[in-house]
């Protein structure tokens, strides 16, 4: 597929995911051409709303991200190990070759990031001058990522744009806590799960709302520092039950059960299953109240794009069409 030479072009690491095609779909909007890399055969891929100029190849090879960044102006780094394991032998590599091709052709990077570089001993309300000092192994794998990308802006002029975010949920986001935990069979459930306790505050992220950031903060890249970290708020379950009670208001069941999320199948599978054991070390996250204080991000856009609660619930609710 060739494209108008005038016309910007998003490469975006990670397309079939959650938080890439968000954010492909927005930069989509604003005139962006998209370019994706995946391992994919012609068959096997997705189809999307705007073209896809679809490029073979593999985000851990260095050649295959080099080749296929040639003449984007972003790169969005939306790739993560797959089966939520391999943190250190894949993320790290992947991150590597996504700066390298950046670096090469001038590119800027968006990465979206997470609360893992935070821990139990965070305040409840962390800024991006709150002390990053993880106690998990994917914390420390995150925080190196992050200091990989500080020190391509610093020492060699690589520009990027980083938002850390809660917990993902919405349209078609299906591998997640919301998902597959909270409210898992959609508009169909027949009870929701409260993972945390009574009063215990988590952090969520409605994705088109954090592609929406990441897009208008592309819109002022000029304009920012070359390396730019930013906290998302997003929807903030203050209460413990703010999640679950607007499941039960978009659905129209009230009356519909809450239970405890069943910690403990975690731990009884943890010694057969990989996954299992992979969640159960950021099970601090659900035990404590961590919100992410958004004053940087608003500063810069004059509001974080935010969706009401209940509008975003019910798109993460709907069918995956």
């Amino acid at each position: 597929m060739s494209h108008d030479t005038n016309i910007p072009t998003a490469l975006i690491l990670g397309l079939t995911g959650a938080i890439g095609g968000a954010i492909a779909k927005a930069l989509a909007k604003r005139g962006f051409a998209i370019r994706a890399l995946t391992r994919r055969p012609p068959a096997e891929r997705n189809s999307f709303a705007f073209p896809v100029d679809w490029r073979g190849g593999d985000a851990r090879d260095p050649a295959s991200v080099l080749a296929a960044a040639a003449g984007a102006s972003l790169i969005v780094h939306g790739v993560n190990p797959p089966g939520y394991a391999r943190w250190r032998e894949d993320a790290l590599p992947m991150l590597a070759n996504t700066i390298a091709a950046a670096k090469a052709v001038g590119a800027t990077i968006l990465f979206p990031g997470n609360v893992y570089v935070y821990s139990s001993a965070s305040p409840a309300v962390v800024s991006e001058t709150s002390p990053r000092r993880p106690t998990t192994r994917k914390g420390q794998v995150r925080l190196e990522m992050e200091e990989m990308l500080e020190q391509a802006a610093c020492d060699h002029g690589v520009r990027v744009i980083a938002i850390r975010a809660g917990d993902f949920f919405g349209p078609g986001v299906t591998n997640s806590w919301f998902a597959q935990a909270l409210a898992k069979g959609g508009m169909a459930v027949t009870s929701v799960q409260r993972l945390t306790r009574p009063g215990i505050g988590h952090a969520w992220a409605y994705v088109p709302d954090l592609a929406e950031t990441f897009a208008r903060l592309v819109d002022i890249r000029a304009d920012l520092p070359a390396c730019t970290m930013l906290n998302f708020a997003g929807h903030y379950d203050a209460s413990g039950h703010d999640m679950t009670d607007a499941v039960r208001r978009v659905i129209g069941r009230p009356d519909l059960p809450v239970k405890p999320f069943p910690w403990i199948i975690l731990w009884l599978a943890a010694p057969f299953v990989g996954f299992m054991r992979e969640a159960i070390e950021m099970r601090w996250l659900w035990k404590q109240s961590l919100a992410l204080d958004n004053s940087k991000l608003v500063g810069l856009l004059g509001a974080e794009p935010h969706t009401p609660r209940d509008d975003a619930v019910k798109a993460a609710l709907a069918p995956v069409s």
